[in-house]
């Protein structure tokens, strides 16, 4: 990654949703630091807190399209998506620069050959910034260089521009591959969780140990006044639902082996019991009760020293959910 961004100054960093855990303006105002001439965010709404950070251009990643989106904003450093025949047709004859998609093999949005010939015209037309390819992750490299390279194709054969194109989920190798192919076309590599999140060891999210209590065994605790089996203490840590404790999207799970542990922890949530992300001791601790908004209840057992009130406890967490009510950088 850095030396990819050393040797072409091309890197694009993606600063969208919850801004990978950190924050938009954050990773805007690092990007700015990185020296980088664009940022992208996801929505048109998101386009303030980038502007907040960073100088350069905004690039915004959902296509805008005239049924759903309001006229866009008179703004130098914004540069809109499109990617169906309507938002050519729309923008065409405007001021606006955009970046038109094409549709790949991950076939969610873009202009496939058809459409690119039936609009060629009207795209000549408007302040083009390039093209965007947006490729899926779950593919051999060689595919993803060969699908990139026949849209190359396809663009000169319909006589559109392939000096500059904005890729997703391309390798430095790929990139390496495509330039030495295309050497006329400047590829933009749109990069966000490999960047942000792509060393592990570089962050660490972490919960307030707010309160901690003797808990006897048979004695009742928590909303749904569950029964201790056995003696231990009970833990209120900051983060809870509210912050993304707990909470994560459908896995993709492959083999028999995930199969069947996924399986395992559904059965033992069936039962009332699961592993909590807060780790007390180097080990995960169950929850006594399903976490709550802000905070969660986690059961420590005889035999474990509990923190003490104002610790800070590590919690494992799914970032691009997350949300934190202090980021602190280092």
């Amino acid at each position: 990654m850095s030396s990819l961004f050393a040797q072409q100054r091309v890197l694009v960093p993606v600063a969208k949703g919850n801004g990978y855990g950190f924050g938009i303006e954050t990773l805007a105002a690092e990007a700015q630091r990185l020296g980088c001439d664009t940022v992208a965010v996801g929505t048109g709404d998101e386009v303030s807190l980038a502007h907040n950070s960073f100088r350069g251009d905004v690039l915004v990643l959902n296509p805008w399209h005239p049924g759903i989106d309001t006229e866009p904003q008179e703004d130098s450093r914004l540069i809109l998506t499109v990617s169906s025949l309507e938002a050519v047709r729309a923008l065409t004859g405007h001021h606006r620069r955009v970046v038109v998609e094409l549709l790949t093999s991950m076939d969610r949005f873009g202009l496939d050959e058809d459409a690119v010939a039936a609009a060629a015209i009207d795209i000549r037309q408007l302040p083009s910034a390039g093209f965007a390819l947006h490729l899926p992750i779950d593919e051999a490299p060689i595919s993803r260089v060969n699908e990139i390279s026949s849209w190359v194709s396809t663009l000169r054969r319909h006589q559109l521009s392939t000096r500059t194109l904005w890729v997703s989920h391309v390798s430095d190798a790929e990139l390496a591959t495509l330039s030495r192919r295309h050497p006329e076309t400047a590829f933009r590599p749109r990069i966000g969780t490999r960047l942000w999140l792509g060393e592990p060891t570089a962050y660490q999210a972490k919960g307030t140990v707010l309160a901690v209590h003797s808990v006897r065994r048979g004695q009742r605790v928590g909303y749904r006044q569950r029964r201790a089996t056995t003696e231990g203490h009970l833990m209120v840590v900051g983060g809870g639902t509210s912050h993304g404790v707990a909470l994560s999207a459908p896995r993709a799970v492959h083999g028999v082996t995930a199969r069947a542990k996924l399986a395992a922890e559904g059965g033992l949530e069936v039962g009332g019991r699961a592993l909590s992300p807060f780790r007390v001791g180097g080990k995960r601790r169950w929850f006594m009760e399903p976490p709550h908004m802000q905070v969660s209840m986690v059961w420590l057992p005889r035999g474990v020293t509990p923190p003490v009130v104002g610790e800070e406890i590590p919690v494992d967490v799914r970032m691009t959910t997350a949300s934190f009510d202090r980021v602190v950088l280092h």
